[in-house]
């Protein structure tokens, strides 16, 4: 192994200052962005790190930047700090053509005047410095690259950056390592780097374990509290090469008019095994009332913000609430759940399936706009069912026609194939399981009425069912 390698960086005064503009303009048009909708109007520096100093050929610069924003859309009075973004700041005199669709700006004032400044993930030197620095699990200012020494990382591997993520950044070496670099960073531990590290305890096959992590220290740093708790900035796993992802396998088999009832049992078994392997890892807690109704509260409260937002969803109201109404009378009457850590935020996505036929849960994060201690709370397995019995028929919608009876026969196998490996089958918990899949409708309804109206009637076809007992 190699030794590691220690850093002292001093970072120029004024950086901050004169990226701002910049920032500003750029920043709300990422898709990692999760403030759209509300300017940006400053930046709180929670710390700042010279990876590369700005010599005349390549600089580079690795920032946690903490967003202004307005509280409503449209106000411009009072501000607060919202997110922290974590950036990766290149720096050259002027861009290559190659690196044109990486452009933030050109500085104009402040240590970085006359320089152009680009997103450094598009660029290979900036990329393999990330690989290398954990390769040598190195401490350059506030940031600690850390491995796990049993597992090889070799130089040399080339990288590339992935185009198709959501809410972080992606970059792969040579087929062999996907770094997965977080963009909205919070303190503390993160699932994403926490349930993958227990399961490869655990020596479960379905999560590639972590190879090596990203973290920084932000103590110290201007506008970071003094005392704050270490940020997960990114984890390196194997990747899995040749793979495809649920979702555009699901796509490709409805659009070839085949089945993928073998896959969703599969799936289903593959499930289960994470349920199990986590429940051994890491604590269980028993669901009584009390926490039950704080549970239904939730989810009552989110269907009233919903029903407001979303006229269409007013009909089915009432029907809906009686899905929590239905759970917490059965609390009420003495019955008790176990929940225990899960995937969270489980769909389609969030599958990998090899060449082999084997497949893989990735992205343990969570759902992003969710509160980090919320996340990390012990649920019932049956929310993450839920989410991927939602991901089947959103599949099956998409088709042109819709074939619901495709859902259906996936629906059935994905919890009979759970069954099989977790010995109890997500089916005999109907009440449970009609309240966790009202939840997540309901937030499906609320999602496509903002950001895409046309797929609307995919989570209402849903939300008609659900919302009478007797169809489902």
């Amino acid at each position: 192994m190699s030794e590691a390698v220690t850093r002292t960086v001093t970072t120029p005064p004024g950086l901050l200052a004169s990226l701002d503009p910049l920032l500003r303009e750029w920043l709300p048009r990422q898709r990692w962005f999760a403030g759209k909708g509300r300017p940006v109007t400053g930046f709180t520096l929670v710390a700042a790190t010279e990876l590369l100093p700005p010599t005349a050929k390549l600089g580079l610069y690795h920032l946690l930047v903490r967003t202004h924003q307005p509280l409503q859309p449209g106000h411009t009075g009072q501000d607060r700090p919202g997110d922290c973004y974590q950036l990766l700041i290149g720096v050259r005199e002027a861009l290559p053509p190659r690196l044109a669709p990486a452009l933030i700006g050109h500085v104009t004032r402040g240590p970085l005047a006359g320089r152009t400044v680009y997103e450094a993930l598009h660029d290979t030197r900036p990329a393999e410095l990330l690989l290398e620095a954990l390769r040598t699990q190195a401490r350059i200012g506030g940031l600690r690259f850390e491995r796990d020494p049993r597992q090889e990382i070799r130089s040399g591997l080339v990288p590339r950056l992935m185009t198709a993520e959501q809410s972080n950044s992606s970059v792969v070496y040579g087929d062999t390592f996907i770094l997965k670099l977080l963009r909205r960073i919070v303190p503390g531990v993160n699932p994403d780097l926490e349930l993958p590290l227990a399961l490869a305890r655990e020596g479960c096959p379905r999560v590639p374990p972590p190879t090596a992590w990203l973290v920084a220290d932000p103590e110290g740093a201007p506008g970071s509290p003094p005392a704050a708790e270490p940020y997960v900035l990114g984890v390196l796993q194997p990747f899995v090469q040749g793979a495809t992802d649920g979702w555009e396998l699901a796509l490709r088999e409805l659009a070839k008019g085949e089945d993928f009832v073998s896959e969703a049992r599969a799936l289903g078994r593959a499930t289960a095994e994470v349920h199990t392997a986590l429940a051994r890892a890491l604590p269980t807690v028993t669901l009584g009332h009390t926490q039950l109704r704080s549970l239904v509260d939730g989810m009552t409260e989110r269907l009233d913000a919903a029903v407001h937002a979303v006229p269409a969803l007013r009909p089915y109201a009432d029907g809906l609430r009686s899905a929590y109404t239905a759970l917490d009378d059965l609390a009420a009457e003495g019955r008790t759940w176990t929940a225990q850590r899960v995937h969270g935020d489980l769909h389609l996505g969030q599958c990998l399936r090899s060449p082999a036929g084997e497949w893989a849960l990735i992205d343990f994060e969570g759902e992003p706009a969710r509160p980090m201690a919320e996340r990390r709370m012990p649920q019932p397995a049956v929310r993450d069912v839920a989410g991927m019995l939602r991901s089947f028929d959103y599949a099956a919608r998409t088709a042109d026609p819709p074939q619901p009876d495709w859902a259906t026969h996936c629906r059935a196998a994905y919890c009979a194939g759970y069954a099989e490996a977790a010995g109890r089958d997500p089916r005999t918990e109907p009440v449970l399981l009609r309240a966790y899949e009202t939840d997540k409708a309901v937030y499906e309804a609320v999602y496509e009425a903002r950001h895409r109206p046309d797929w609307l009637p995919v989570p209402m076809a849903a939300v008609h069912r659900l919302a009478s007992p007797d169809r489902i």
